[in-house]
């Protein structure tokens, strides 16, 4: 029976979700290869900084259910005698020998990291630390006369790269926002409780923690106002618009690469991953990195001047013409409805 790890966040809850996904593809079958359908067990593993951790992960495991390849679910604790100024979860070598010391008594077949932060430290150190390749923020999964291969963007997001590894265990770090899981038969879960034997902390002791600003992410927004080389010159006009519908501001990597819009906010292959149920392209051309960014839109609506666009071949509804008067227009108008509806409410109460 394979085995499979997944490295468990609890900030990064939906993420880890997407992991059985991936999982599922690899040993679970797919509607296009189910000759590979192998039967596999999946351990969950979390070395956050506080006990409550191991509890979230067990429940995370209880919550999310199985299918009919996969017999059983383990959470993995790890006992650390640490208290909160010197935890695992921010010694990056302390956490990667305790995942070695797993490897060598599980002998994993697999094991998985969501794309994040605390995922890109830890998969390199573990991959080398094991001997063994890893494939960094895969895509897909697909089968190709017979043989798996792992899609991830290479050359700076220029293209879609099919992967070979023919090393063991097989790693990946995956990226947000791309695999969906969806439920099947209820999976027998266990917590086992594991306390490292050689790991050793080196002493890298936690001093302070200063919370960030909170900021939206737009994987997290229904609603996406995005805006391209079209408007680069007016971009800021792009916040209006989004304030009027509740929205967030995104963009394409010409207008990130001029410097007018910042990375975090980037769509695409070398950006992130969106699933918003209305996707407003505004003077977008759509190339096939920015296209490989939207997974799961329900509605997309493109402003352009060249109809012929990339974009707008998969798009819901193409306006042709300038997106800058197009967000002028559109923004006095829900502005002009929202005014008039304040009106009516308030003779309403007299």
């Amino acid at each position: 029976m394979k085995k499979v790890l997944i490295y468990y966040e609890q900030k990064q809850h939906k993420n880890s979700i997407e992991l059985l996904a991936v999982a599922r593809l690899i040993y679970g079958g797919t509607s296009a290869d189910e000759e590979h359908t192998e039967a596999y067990e999946t351990y969950g593993v979390s070395l956050e900084p506080t006990g409550s951790e191991a509890n979230g992960l067990f429940d995370f495991l209880i919550q999310i259910c199985g299918d009919s390849a996969q017999r059983e679910r383990r959470a993995l604790a790890p006992c650390q005698e640490h208290d909160q100024d010197n935890s695992p979860g921010c010694d990056a070598l302390y956490m990667t020998s305790i995942l070695a010391e797993l490897q060598q008594e599980y002998q994993f077949d697999c094991i998985l990291f969501p794309a994040t932060h605390m995922g890109r430290m830890l998969a390199p150190r573990l991959a080398m630390r094991l001997q063994t390749g890893l494939v960094a923020d895969v895509t897909d999964i697909r089968y190709k006369d017979g043989i798996m291969e792992i899609v991830r963007p290479a050359f700076s997001g220029k293209l879609m790269a099919g992967i070979l590894s023919r090393t063991a265990p097989l790693m990946m770090s995956v990226r947000q926002n791309v695999f969906s899981y969806d439920p099947g038969r209820l999976t027998e879960t266990r917590l086992i409780s594991y306390t490292p034997k050689t790991a050793s902390s080196e002493g890298l002791r936690l001093l302070k923690v200063r919370e960030k600003e909170a900021s939206k992410d737009i994987r997290d927004s229904d609603i996406l106002i995005s805006g391209g080389g079209g408007v680069m010159r007016d971009f800021k006009k792009l916040s209006d618009l989004a304030g009027e519908l509740d929205a967030l501001v995104s963009a394409s990597r010409k207008t990130v690469d001029h410097g007018i819009a910042p990375r975090s906010i980037q769509v695409g292959q070398s950006g992130k991953t969106v699933s918003p149920k209305l996707y407003l392209a505004l003077g977008i051309n759509g190339s096939i990195q920015h296209i490989e960014g939207l997974k799961n839109v329900e509605y997309m609506i493109a402003v352009n001047t060249n109809k012929n666009a990339p974009i707008c071949s998969i798009s819901d509804i193409v306006v042709e013409g300038d997106a800058k008067e197009f967000i002028n227009k559109l923004t006095e108008k829900i502005r002009k409805e929202k005014s008039k509806e304040a009106r009516n409410e308030f003779a309403f109460q007299k």
